[in-house]
């Protein structure tokens, strides 16, 4: 009897419903995306606020995944707490059943070729003329993908209709309904998408190949199976992503099991409001509402105990960098100030790990830190782990800062504090810096064009050099001679820099950059020589005397006063200013 399935008609109605899916999703997500993002992190205050909010977004969106990794995005951001994420996501598991709905009543009670085919032709003639206008755009892509998202159904139909005649239904093997929830699981994870599987199910159910209650058992599984979207997109990511993705596959896998268990008391339900012989398609879809239903009630009085459990079981791993201040009480103010500056010159150390990393640079071709490496937390983190952790060591030294100035203190003494905290600010302005332009340097990297290739490479080189000039400096035992090594570093930055305008120009007079390229590689240049600057003033107020700095500064104002003159005479020769401390 199989050879009556027409399969190749069956996978291109499930691969055309699939497409039309995501483009409907897509275009309702750019017309009203915005509106619901706001809506759920606005107005999910509360458990039943947050179930509406869950319930009205995917009936719309027509997505229950999209609305589960908004709800991933602003847990992660701290906008929403665990318990209303919760109610987000229990509220999507009844919004979703609207695509049920949809897709039962228009799907298998119109005929199909009498609106999808004008859909889809009005929305590809109309794309063409409103591709320009956005909204416009986006309306037509939604017209399609609603057409499309009908003519694959119709494909799936027609292609099991021969099949269906002369079906005898107890062909089918009796392994049980748990096997049929594990198919309907399986289903929606390979497919990422429960609308389709269900589809499946109503055709099936439709044409008699499948009775109700095993049609039933895999919408049960496809509710489970929907659930790999939000687990796929927590993987790897910070515990409070993990906690909703739990949260959602605990959900769902209880409801299903419920569900499973009193499948027969749900389906004498269904027969109480329709007509399971007469309108089997509609009966699953209110089956399949019903359950989900029932799942939010069982469970509503429960979520505070689920989220306090998940928050248990995935805490935030909060690791604190920090290695001087945590342990000593500001009230001892001398104790409290020398833990303050090796607390940001600690700082220091983590924000060059964290570009060289960045950089992908070994920190032994710079300087040895096999001593400073040993026993350190950043060793366990991927760097952009650091890079938060780093954050956060930041703000604890600016927290200690604030707690320390209102202590009494020696005007000397507010005063190097503050330069201190100059040096912390401009560490972390350098790495951001950095981590912005990171993009920008691989594709240079990866670029077809050799000049680019070369400006990469050189970067690497001119932060290779400063952070050895850096190191050697901040290994001197002498303040003077940290001065001059400090400002000779400065006088190499703004040379490089002056050397990467020429050979800019000299390559855009050959023709060897183009036009965006030559944007691309003049703002990674000014954002990496300001980065590097910003690294030098953060050592030279973190280790150098009052008289050195105004003498380092004084020496910067002098050359840029030099410089000044030798482009009004036109002399080549560049002279240094030498100052002492």
């Amino acid at each position: 009897m199989i050879e009556n399935l027409d399969f190749w008609k069956l996978l291109a109605g499930i691969g055309i419903f699939i497409f039309g899916m995501l483009l409907l999703e897509d275009a309702l997500k750019a017309l009203s995306g915005k509106t619901f993002k706001r809506m759920i992190a606005l107005y999910t205050k509360g458990r039943i606020r947050s179930i509406a909010s869950g319930t009205i977004a995917t009936a719309v969106l027509q997505s229950s995944s999209a609305v589960s990794l908004m709800v991933l995005a602003f847990v992660g951001a701290g906008i929403m707490n665990m318990v209303n994420a919760i109610g987000v996501i229990m509220g999507a598991n009844i919004g979703t059943t609207m695509t049920v709905w949809i897709v039962a009543t228009l799907g298998f009670k119109i005929k199909i070729s009498s609106f999808a085919l004008p859909i889809i032709g009005i929305g590809g003639i109309s794309i063409i003329f409103l591709q320009s206008i956005p909204r416009g755009f986006h309306a037509c892509r939604l017209l399609i993908g609603f057409g499309l998202l009908f003519l694959g159904l119709d494909y799936m139909k027609s292609s099991v209709e021969t099949l269906a005649i002369g079906f005898d239904i107890s062909q089918i093997p009796a392994y049980g309904l748990w096997f049929y929830v594990l198919v309907g699981i399986v289903l929606t994870a390979v497919m990422q998408a429960s609308a389709a599987s269900i589809a499946i199910v109503l055709t099936g159910i439709n044409s008699g190949m499948i009775d109700f209650n095993t049609g039933a058992a895999m919408v049960i599984g496809a509710n489970v199976g929907t659930t790999i979207t939000i687990l796929l997109g927590a993987l790897g990511g910070i515990p409070a992503k993990k906690r909703v993705a739990i949260s959602h596959l605990l959900f769902n896998m209880l409801t299903a099991i419920v569900a499973l268990l009193a499948i027969n008391t749900l389906v004498l339900i269904v027969r109480m409001f329709i007509d399971i012989e007469q309108s089997s398609v509609m009966a699953l879809a209110f089956f399949h509402t019903l359950f989900n239903v029932i799942g939010v009630i069982i469970f509503f009085p429960f979520i505070g105990r689920l989220s306090n459990a998940l928050i248990k079981l995935f805490p935030d791993r909060k690791t604190s960098l920090s290695m001087y201040i945590s342990n000593t009480p500001v009230e001892v103010t001398e104790a409290a100030a020398t833990a303050l500056k090796k607390e940001i010159n600690h700082l220091l150390d983590e924000c060059r790990i964290y570009v060289l990393r960045l950089f992908r640079i070994n920190e032994k071709r710079i300087f040895n830190m096999s001593s400073y490496i040993e026993g350190k937390e950043h060793r366990f983190f991927a760097n952009n782990e650091l890079y938060e952790a780093i954050k956060l060591l930041h703000a604890e030294i600016f927290a200690f800062y604030s707690t320390l100035q209102s202590q009494k203190l020696e005007e000397m003494a507010t005063k190097d504090q503050v330069r201190f905290i100059y040096a912390s600010r401009s560490m972390m302005n350098s790495i951001k810096n950095f981590k912005g332009i990171r993009h920008n340097l691989d594709e240079f990297e990866s670029s077809d064009n050799v000049y680019l290739n070369v400006q990469y490479k050189l970067f690497k080189t001119r932060l290779q050099e400063l952070y050895k000039s850096m190191y050697h400096a901040m290994e001197m035992g002498e303040l003077e001679e940290q001065y001059r090594t400090l400002l000779k570093a400065f006088v190499h930055i703004e040379e490089e820099d002056a050397r990467f305008i020429r050979e800019t120009m000299k390559a855009v007079s050959e023709k060897k950059i183009q036009d965006m390229q030559i944007a691309s590689l003049l703002l990674v240049n000014r954002l990496f020589t300001q980065a590097c600057k910003m690294q030098l003033h953060g050592i030279k107020d973190l280790f150098l005397s009052v008289e050195q700095i105004e003498n380092f500064d004084r020496a910067l104002d002098m050359k840029e006063i030099i410089e000044e003159e030798k482009a009004v005479s036109g002399d080549d020769e560049v002279i240094i200013p030498t100052v002492t401390g």
